[in-house]
């Protein structure tokens, strides 16, 4: 396979040039780490405030330890999709970023654990090492849905370490499929619990790929630098992508959100109003992917940095946003409709 030529011209090497985006990479991890703190310390308190609904203790650990897994979730699957999208690249360059697999994977089995070791308890925080029985997890469904968890992202680290990573495709799908059906149990006040579980595979999957395919291709694009008209069509095909998971993610989540949440009820109660903020940055974060996308189409062939900006601000909200889905999963559970929507 022929590589072109690198244009040096054209790539941001220059000195100035590394150090602004140094300073972009540090101040964006610096963003992410506060929002992982904030969202778990202050979300709860401020979500729950005049509701007169009460949080269960270790609501923000809880929070915390979603928004790790569905961090390393998205890191894992836009790895694999990234290098999916890389690959499919006419005359790509053989270079690719260095992979963080197996860092993501053993946060995630990591925050499985601490999970699984919560539900073992009842879903209460242990308040101590004397209240942790792990045997009582195979006596609840999800008991096991959290083994699941961990032993899916276990398996998704040895997979993406080995000489066929794509393989690692089933235990993350292992790893959705079990989101789905926690977040929806058979055994509860919502009616049709399947239709839900469905609706939050297809909002989760594409979420992780949104997410988690942008910060994969970015740093593709940073290693593919010398060869720009590459990075500008990696940048291209990962937008065109990114247009059908907006779609199913905005119609799974109306649907979602329409089943279990009464239109009165939004500004009321906790999971209205973190829903409210999780629609507002998904508005953020769409209008900074179609400002990206804008500037592509208008810069000349072979320079797409001018698109780099607004994506890169894109990759921290999403940062954000995985967040805020966690404390979602985390607030008291919504009034759910006496009967289906459709029924």
């Amino acid at each position: 396979m022929s590589v072109s030529r690198p244009s040096v011209a054209s790539s941001p090497d220059a000195p100035d040039g590394a150090r602004r985006a140094a300073l972009w990479r540090a101040s964006a991890v610096l963003v992410l780490i506060l929002a992982a703190a904030l969202v778990p310390l202050l979300g709860p308190s401020t979500a729950l405030d005049g509701t007169g609904e009460v949080a269960a203790p270790g609501v923000g650990l809880i929070t915390l330890l979603r928004t790790v897994t569905f961090g390393a979730l998205c890191v894992l699957v836009g790895q694999a999709a990234g290098g999916w999208l890389a690959r499919r690249v006419p005359d790509a360059p053989a270079q690719r970023p260095a992979g963080w697999a197996l860092v993501a994977a053993c946060a995630g089995a990591a925050a499985a654990v601490g999970l699984a070791l919560i539900v073992a308890n009842g879903n209460w925080v242990p308040d101590g090492l004397a209240e942790i029985r792990p045997g009582r997890l195979y006596q609840t469904t999800d008991g096991r849905l959290a083994l699941l968890e961990i032993n899916a992202f276990i398996a998704a680290g040895f997979c993406a370490q080995s000489r066929r990573p794509g393989t690692a495709a089933l235990p993350l799908a292992a790893v959705i499929v079990a989101e789905a059906l926690r977040a929806h149990p058979a055994v509860g006040p919502e009616e049709d619990p399947l239709v839900g579980s469905v609706l939050t595979l297809v909002h989760l999957t594409c979420a992780a790929l949104w997410a988690g395919g942008l910060l994969q291709v970015l740093r593709t694009m940073w290693v593919w630098r010398p060869w720009p008209d590459a990075a500008a069509a990696l940048l291209g095909r990962y937008a065109r992508v990114a247009a059908l998971l907006f779609a199913a993610i905005t119609a799974s989540g109306i649907c979602s959100t329409l089943r279990k949440l009464p239109l009165e009820s939004v500004f009321t109660t906790a999971y209205g109003r973190v829903l409210v903020a999780k629609l507002l940055l998904v508005a953020v974060v769409a209008a900074l992917a179609l400002i990206s996308r804008i500037r592509l189409r208008r810069v000349r062939e072979g320079a797409p940095w001018a698109a780099l900006v607004p994506a890169r601000a894109e990759v921290v909200a999403l940062g954000v946003v995985v967040a805020v889905s966690a404390l979602l999963t985390a607030v008291p559970a919504p009034i759910w409709w006496a009967r289906p929507l459709w029924g």
